[in-house]
Order: structure tokens, then C-alpha cells, then sequence
């Protein structure tokens, strides 16, 4: 692989090209399209750069906080790689369609080394029309005032889907400024029962099409009592009041959360990989 001088993020002139591969499928290109709606493609707003090794139509790769690789050959996924790995490493995960996610993370993998995990398959899901189950009614938006008493339940989860404490580090600050600008911007939902939380999830992006649904959690001592399904309904109907498309992503092993899904009406329309770096 070449090593990269002098290369730079796309820029104003390449936002068109960039606008019509993110919309050529908004259920898939969510995440990235929540930020480049919101912020524009400069990385100054953006959080990260947009890079391509030829036409934006035909090679197309964000690079943030995550490393997630939109549209591409072997060639520029090797390229992507050979940019990934020129400089210091800022990425903590890889994410995207599985086969380039995973050709992206091969031609990563000799100069970083192991992933602390890669999941490979992930079933990507969209609901589309209303939910199949009846939605919670307890389910609602959670206020800047539920914060401390949604915060345990958030972190329970964040460390059973991760696999790392969200509050190593700086004792949790980061991650509760992050909890609160989601509920600032009415994007997460609980359901309470004498104050504590039973049921939780978050719309974790949420472009002009599609709303992604994410960190969804059942309290263990409640599960199996069809607070999942009726809970996941509730949140998907508030996505599409919004006039978006719920959509989410699911593990491969997590068959129970599949089954959940299908109940409510969702269906796959992709596969992602994710490889957890950090």
C-alpha cells in the first residue's frame, strides 16, 4: 500500500456527490447522514473527515470517532486502510456493511493488531408501516430530571453491549453529558416503574429519513414479560411520528432481541460488522 502525503477530506465542492451516495440508502448510511445533514462536510463541524480515493460516487469513507467505510473496491478499502493507519490511531470501532467493514479491518489489522472483538454479522433492520405489537403506553421521553435514576440502567446496558465501562476513565462525565444531550434533543425513552427504569432505548442517530434505534434494555429481572417488544414499538411509533424510518442494528448471537424484532414488525434490509478496536 501507498503511504499518503498530503491527502485531504473531501470539501464543500464534493458535498453534492457525498449527499447522493448517503441517500442512495439512508437506512444503511444513517449514521454517517445524521452529522452531514446536521453539520456540513467541513471536519471542523463534521467530527471527523470524509475521504475518497477517487469520485465520492465510487469511494466514499467516514472517519471519526468510528471508521465506517460507505462504498468501495478492494482497492479503496486498502487505500482507506493505508489512510487510517498513517497517522495517530483516533477510531475505536469499525463499522458499516460487512464486507467492506471487514476488508477494511484485513487491511488494518497488520499495523494495529488484534481487535478486542469483531462481530460480523448484524443483521441490519427497518421497520416499515406501524408496529406489529401495540406500543407501552408507559413508555415516554425521558426529562433532564430522570437522568440520575436512567443513568445505571444506560451504563448496565452500555457495559453488556460494549463490553466496557462507560464510566472508566472520567468517572462517567462523558458519557452523562452525552445521555443528556441525547434527552435535551427528546431522543431517549424509558418506561418507570416506582422510579426505576424497566425498559430503555435511544434513538442514537437520526437523519432526515431514518431514525436508528440503539441501546435498548429490558431490566433482568423483568424480561421475559414482553416489555422488550411493547417498549421497542413504542419508541419505533415516536421515530415515524417524527417522519423518520426506524431502523436498527442487531447482533448475530443475540437471537431473543431478533425475535423481539421480528414481533414488531421489523425486517432485515442489510448486514453490518462491527470490530471493536478500543
Amino acid at each position: 500500500m501507498l503511504k499518503l502525503l498530503g491527502d485531504k477530506p473531501l470539501g464543500a465542492r464534493d458535498a453534492p456527490a457525498v449527499s447522493r451516495v448517503l441517500n442512495s440508502d439512508p437506512v444503511a448510511n444513517c449514521m454517517v447522514a445524521a452529522r452531514f445533514e446536521s453539520h456540513g462536510i467541513e471536519p471542523r463541524m463534521l467530527g471527523g473527515e470524509m475521504w475518497s480515493a477517487g469520485h465520492p460516487e465510487s469511494s466514499l469513507c467516514f472517519s471519526g470517532a468510528n471508521l465506517i467505510p460507505i462504498r468501495g473496491s478492494l482497492a479503496d478499502m486498502a487505500y482507506f486502510a493505508d489512510r487510517a493507519t498513517s497517522g495517530a490511531r483516533v477510531c475505536s470501532s469499525i463499522v458499516g456493511d460487512t464486507d467492506l467493514a471487514l476488508t477494511l479491518w484485513e487491511n488494518i489489522t497488520p499495523v494495529w493488531g488484534p481487535a478486542r472483538e469483531v462481530r460480523p454479522t448484524q443483521p441490519l433492520m427497518a421497520l416499515y408501516g406501524p408496529p406489529a405489537v401495540e406500543p407501552d403506553p408507559a413508555v415516554r421521553l425521558v426529562t433532564p430530571e430522570d437522568l440520575d435514576a436512567y443513568l445505571p440502567a444506560a451504563v448496565d446496558m452500555f457495559i453488556g453491549e460494549v463490553g466496557v465501562d462507560p464510566c472508566a476513565g472520567d468517572g462517567g462525565r462523558s458519557y452523562r453529558r452525552r445521555l443528556a444531550s441525547l434527552i435535551a434533543a427528546r431522543r431517549v425513552f424509558a418506561r418507570f416503574d416506582d422510579g426505576e427504569v424497566v425498559f430503555k432505548a435511544e434513538i442514537g442517530s437520526m437523519s432526515r429519513a431514518v431514525g436508528q434505534i440503539q441501546g435498548v434494555w429490558v431490566d433482568p429481572q423483568m424480561r421475559g414479560r414482553g416489555y422488550g417488544a411493547a417498549g421497542t414499538a413504542a419508541v419505533a411509533a415516536a421515530v415515524a411520528a417524527y417522519g423518520r424510518i426506524p431502523s436498527l442494528y442487531v447482533n448475530s448471537f443475540n437471537l431473543p432481541a431478533q425475535a423481539v424484532y421480528h414481533r414488531v414488525g421489523f425486517t432485515q434490509v442489510g448486514t453490518f460488522a462491527t470490530v471493536l478496536i478500543d
